[in-house]
């Protein structure tokens, strides 16, 4: 890496990994707090717009091995000895539970549980047997071996294709599940899968009924696996609407039973930092079932600053040994990512699914929104032309890959 000139000169900050909404939300709730803020962007721009982002240094894609060293390089050139490493997603938490003997030699770390524990939230085949473990339902889930295992699946249609992992973006990791109404679409889907992903990451999976009313989170700070901030949320509307990459307007309720659930989960792992756990209710039993943990911020985190629990900075005050006191979102309070809430809204406009009197509703105050923001408004005018800019390269790397697969 070549040399960096600017040193900071300010107090330790928080050096955050990744450049998206989610790293938006992290660098707005400590600058907000006058933690000094650096961001690492990949290509993914938003979060270095932010006025609350002291500097922004380019990151490319490379090895774990280099990418342990480039920060560890970054610490001792930059002066950030000291500094607080947030990931910004799944693949950087992974990095740093992974290396944290390594990293912790020159930062503090938000990633507080080791990845002994964390895999069992990266890797959705552990999530699964942790859940049967401590009974708590998941959606039914076969690991197939081979392209004749798919072949003679016998489970229930539609059904649904997933990737157990997600350490390299393609066309099949990016979109994460990719339906399948019989077994003729399953195999071919299959084909395609395997072709740009590790096919023995492919999961097969029942299809839980139900909408965005179905789709719970809870969300916590935990310390040994007792919450000490929280919050139960609906994520009503997703994009895209069938099988969405992400959710796009999300409410916080009361849900006591999604809080129990969640919290048998949470007690079995004793994690520690923040989290996010996703259920479906579903429809043909009432049941709850655990689809996805996740260790690190999530699309909506900026939600619970708005309802009360503002997770980055509560996370940022344990990090540095501060007493953190017990707290709970309040509920009704709103999020939404206009960008892809619109197109989402629109589609169940077309499908009856939702009357515009209740979108316009929706919106109503208090409402959090996930780049928009009166004191830094920068990075909402630039949101369009950045994403399509990434959708563009995403497409045209999908396309080298596949035209490399075929060669």
């Amino acid at each position: 890496m070549a040399p960096l000139r600017v040193r900071a000169t300010m107090h330790p900050g928080a050096l955050v990994m990744g450049g998206d909404y989610k790293s938006l939300g992290l660098v707005r709730s400590l600058g907000r707090r006058g933690v000094p803020v650096w961001v690492l962007t990949d290509d993914h721009l938003l979060a270095g717009w932010s006025r609350f982002c002291r500097r922004a240094i380019r990151w490319p894609a490379a090895a774990e091995a280099d990418q342990v060293a480039r920060l560890i390089e970054l610490a001792h050139q930059c002066g950030l000895g000291g500094w607080t490493l947030y990931p910004g997603g799944e693949e950087a938490a992974a990095l740093i539970a992974r290396n944290r003997d390594a990293l912790t030699q020159r930062y503090r770390l938000s990633i507080l549980v080791p990845w002994e524990v964390l895999q069992h939230a990266y890797d959705k085949r552990l999530t699964y047997r942790l859940a049967a473990d401590v009974g708590v339902d998941h959606p039914l889930t076969w690991y197939p071996r081979d392209r004749a295992d798919v072949a003679a699946y016998g489970g229930p249609f539609p059904a649904i294709l997933k990737p157990a992992i997600r350490p390299a973006l393609d066309r099949f990791t990016i979109d994460k599940a990719w339906p399948a109404a019989d077994r003729a679409a399953l195999v071919a889907r299959y084909d395609e899968a395997a072709a740009v992903s590790d096919p023995a990451a492919i999961m097969i999976q029942e299809q839980i009924p139900g909408g965005g009313e179905t789709q719970l989170s809870y969300a916590a700070l935990c310390r040994r696996g007792e919450p000490l901030a929280c919050l139960a949320a609906r994520r009503t509307r997703q994009w895209p609407m069938d099988f969405g990459r992400a959710s796009t307007f999300v409410e916080t309720i009361e849900a006591p039973d999604v809080e129990e659930t969640a919290r048998r989960i949470l007690s079995a792992l004793r994690f520690d930092g923040i989290v996010e756990l996703e259920f479906k209710r579903d429809q043909r039993d009432g049941r709850l079932k655990l689809l996805d943990i996740n260790p690190r911020v999530w699309g909506w985190h900026s939600l619970g600053r708005a309802a009360g629990v503002d997770f980055p900075y509560l996370l940022w005050r344990m990090v540095h040994g501060e007493t953190v006191a017990q707290v709970r979102a309040r509920a009704g309070v709103r999020w939404v990512r206009a960008l892809t809430d619109v197109p989402a809204a629109i589609g169940a406009l077309r499908h009856g699914e939702l009357s515009l009197i209740d979108y316009l509703w929706s919106l109503r105050p208090p409402i959090e929104c996930a780049v928009f923001a009166l004191d830094d408004p920068l990075p909402a005018l630039l949101e369009l032309p950045a994403t399509a800019n990434v959708a563009w390269g995403r497409r045209q790397l999908g396309a080298a890959r596949a035209a490399g697969a075929t060669r």
